[in-house]
């Protein structure tokens, strides 16, 4: 079960909203971390069928991403976050569909693992013990004295393996000090990854957070079909106390288990992380698109599209630079990342959350200029990719196609519309965008009226179900 609802805004500007963390290749500049972790879990010798569990909004991007990945799963859509208890009450009792003692592993999408064969080789010990009735987890043996992660103090040796250990006590994020003293007892990193059998954790959720089972049980019985996702309820799902797994379940069970693993890992949950799980060259520096730097150590510099970013005399500094949107910050501070997105918020800045390129199912879009009455926009649209039939009440459009064939239909016309071949669209009039052919489809939008906003879109008709 691959959870990953998180919005990742301590990687701003990189990872918002509208894309987090999870789906963008900040660490593989081939895949995102969501795709390294469906990829993870193929081993069909030691995993099955995977479930991804994410909000309704990403569901495209799931989609494309698992396709893109070749990795076949189910898709569950949470309609809010409710935090992680809820998310794994609806694993679990997903998983009991299938059968009562299926073993079901809950892992988040946007970690990063060094070693894919001893994770596996993990996961398989680990069940040992969740096969016998324990809720295993996986402590990391500590690399550094951490102060962004949990801590796990080992108890005695389970019977069920030799290698793992009862857990003695789940610890909350320390200081310095303590996470140096935390080490020196032995404890382990809280990797937040679970491994138990769905009848177990049921029961042990019924004992410990009824209230977040009955939501669950009620949001996943009441859930519909959409194309190939699984909505849950909205409004049973909502009734779920929004608590973590952690708190609800794992701080209060009597069958928690640990199994310690030294394999390379990281939450890269900030961007001071990603800097240490990046290659670096001979001065310390990770690096990333068109950079440039002069006597700088230390530092991570990401530069997005074609931007070119330059750094001189700076050392242990965060430079992360986008197309509408540039953070600064030394590395010991970029977990603050995280109030910044806060205060963007706060004063209704529209970058805090949306990027200038928006993601939709049929391909996406991205602003190149906007002005008093009007905006102008490139769009993608991929091979079968089709728009809403929609209509606007304040703006023309004219689009220019400037790669592939566009289908067009405009009130009762449909017309082909070739590479540097335009179409108007009047006020008012019901239009709709296709790519019949076998390639994206790319044109130039030019949005002219009173108002250009997204919300002066009236859909008559979707096929995605918007």
């Amino acid at each position: 079960m691959i959870l990953c609802g998180g919005s990742g805004t301590r990687l701003w500007p990189a990872s918002r909203e509208s894309m987090p963390k999870q789906f963008t290749a900040l660490v593989d500049g081939d895949q995102s971390t969501f795709m390294a972790t469906a990829l993870r879990v193929t081993d069909a010798s030691v995993f099955g069928r995977a479930t991804v569990i994410a909000s309704s909004e990403a569901r495209f991007i799931v989609a494309e991403q698992l396709a893109q990945s070749g990795v076949a799963a189910d898709i569950l859509l949470e309609p809010e976050r409710r935090d992680s208890a809820a998310a794994v009450a609806v694993a679990a009792l997903h998983a009991a569909r299938r059968h009562p003692e299926t073993v079901v592993m809950v892992l988040a999408a946007d970690h990063v693992i060094g070693d894919v064969p001893a994770f596996a080789a993990a996961a398989r010990a680990a069940a040992a013990g969740a096969r016998a009735g324990r809720i295993m987890t996986l402590g990391i043996e500590p690399s550094r004295a951490a102060t962004e992660y949990g801590y796990i103090r080992k108890g005695a040796r389970l019977p069920e393996t030799d290698a793992a250990f009862r857990v003695e006590r789940f610890v909350e994020k320390p200081d310095r000090d303590g996470a140096e003293r935390l080490i020196g007892e032995g404890a382990l990193w809280n990797s937040g990854y679970f491994l138990f059998r769905a009848d177990v954790m049921l029961a042990e959720l019924e004992a410990q957070a009824p209230e977040v089972l009955e939501a669950a049980r009620d949001a996943l019985d009441q859930a519909r079909t959409d194309l190939d996702f699984i909505r849950l309820d909205a409004a049973a799902f909502a009734r779920a106390p929004k608590t973590s797994i952690d708190y609800a379940v794992m701080e209060r069970t009597e069958r928690a288990g640990v199994l310690p693993v030294s394999f390379p890992w990281s939450d890269v949950g900030t961007w001071d992380a990603v800097w240490e799980v990046l290659p670096r060259d001979a001065s310390g520096n990770a690096v990333r698109g068109r950079v440039e730097t002069i006597d700088t150590h230390g530092s991570l510099i990401h530069s997005e599209g074609e931007l070119l970013t330059t750094v001189v005399g700076l050392d242990d500094v965060v430079v992360v630079a986008t197309p509408d949107a540039v953070l600064v910050t030394s590395k010991a501070r970029s977990g603050q990342v995280k109030d910044l997105v806060a205060q963007l918020r706060d004063k209704a800045h529209p970058e805090a959350d949306a990027h200038r390129r928006m993601y939709r199912p049929w391909g996406w879009y991205q602003r190149i200029d906007i002005g008093e009455r009007f905006q102008v926009k490139r769009i993608l649209v991929t091979p079968g990719g089709r728009l809403s039939l929609q209509k606007h009440y304040h703006r023309a459009e004219h689009w220019v196609v400037v790669r592939g064939t566009a289908e067009v239909t405009v009130d009762d016309r449909v017309v082909l519309v070739h590479e540097n071949e335009a179409v108007y669209l009047p006020i008012g009039s019901m239009h709709r965008l296709t790519n019949p052919g076998k390639i994206p489809l790319e044109l130039i939008e030019v949005q002219v009226g009173s108002y250009t906003g997204e919300d002066d879109i009236i859909r008559v008709e979707d096929v995605y179900g918007r």
